[in-house]
């Protein structure tokens, strides 16, 4: 009889004796490895300096080593596609931004994943103001005079932007739509050649990051006429916000946070909350307002709202103006 109890009940000890070995493997609380942080653009630049500021923000409060890693190409898509094709366990995530998140699904024929169904968001970081330049030999000091004279010389505006589709081409594009100019877009590889060329004399305007053109600010060497936003910058007070006189025009350059869509949503709140606390520290805002941005820190469903917005905003002008871009 003893004998026979023990053949029934072994295996169900050797069940329980499995089960208690893993639970504490199960029990693990997020996150108990590195996590990864990517960054869809080039080293160098401002989405690698957020990338990294909050990086190590969230290495500090989480306990765990997070590594920066930059995945350009393909206008930020390229990186965007690497994060919504990962596992959704909060171990990989996006830096993402206005470029690949909802200026590319309106102008690009064929994307490689959707923003609102392969995504969660967690956050908008900063937002940045691009700041509307003209060379010192433009004859206008605001916007109402800078209109009209491109208005005046149409063979001589040429507006210059950091490639087809992005942020500086759509400010470019806007310009035209709500200001009634016809301006040239002339699209280049980066913002160093479009600043060459403007200092050379062959462009007349553009729409630039405030962080990658203040050494000509400060050297005079190219004149601030506005900024691309709703509002005014904090980086750059003084300049009025295009919408002041042309009512409509936005372009925000701003920096968020996600992950796959699926990630666990207690996951996605205990990052928020990390997030939302390290751009409230002194050192992170100094920071960022050196780049010419003004940190946020918005609740997931905040930032989700946002996206649902800004892919409406960019499909209509993408439609208005007849953009694609292959």
């Amino acid at each position: 009889m003893h004998s026979s109890l023990r053949r029934l009940i072994g295996p169900f000890l050797a069940v329980l004796i499995a089960a208690s070995f893993s639970l504490p493997a199960l029990a693990q609380p997020y996150p108990n490895r590195a996590i990864r942080l990517i960054n869809p653009w080039t080293t160098g630049g401002p989405a690698e300096i957020v990338a990294r500021l909050v990086g190590a923000k969230l290495q500090e409060a989480l306990g765990q080593s997070v590594i920066v890693e930059s995945k350009p190409g393909a206008n930020g898509t390229i990186g965007a596609q690497l994060v919504a094709q990962s596992p959704p366990d909060g171990y990989t995530l996006l830096v993402s931004h206005v470029g690949p998140m909802a200026i590319s699904p309106a102008v690009v024929s064929k994307m490689p994943y959707d923003t609102l169904k392969d995504f969660e968001a967690i956050s908008l970081l900063a937002s940045g103001a691009l700041v509307m330049l003209v060379r010192n030999d433009v004859a206008a000091q605001t916007p109402a005079e800078l209109i009209a004279w491109a208005k005046a010389n149409p063979s001589r505006a040429t507006c210059g932007s950091v490639g087809a589709g992005s942020t500086s081409h759509l400010a470019c594009e806007q310009l035209n739509m709500l200001g009634g100019t016809s301006v040239i877009h002339v699209p280049y590889k980066g913002a160093a050649p479009v600043i060459t060329d403007m200092l050379g004399g062959s462009i007349a305007i553009s729409f630039l990051n405030i962080a990658g053109v203040r050494p000509q600010l400060e050297a005079r060497q190219l004149r601030p006429i506005a900024v691309s936003t709703t509002r005014r910058s904090s980086a750059l007070p003084e300049l009025p916000a295009m919408a002041e006189l042309l009512p409509g025009f936005d372009v925000n350059s701003w920096y968020g946070l996600m992950a796959p869509a699926g990630t666990p949503r207690a996951i996605i709140d205990r990052i928020h909350a990390e997030v939302a606390r390290a751009l409230r520290q002194p050192d992170v805002t100094e920071r960022l307002k050196g780049l010419g941005l003004d940190p946020v820190g918005s609740t997931p469903d905040e930032h989700a709202k946002q996206l649902r917005e800004e892919l409406v905003h960019w499909a209509k002008l993408a439609r208005a103006a007849n953009l694609k871009v292959e």
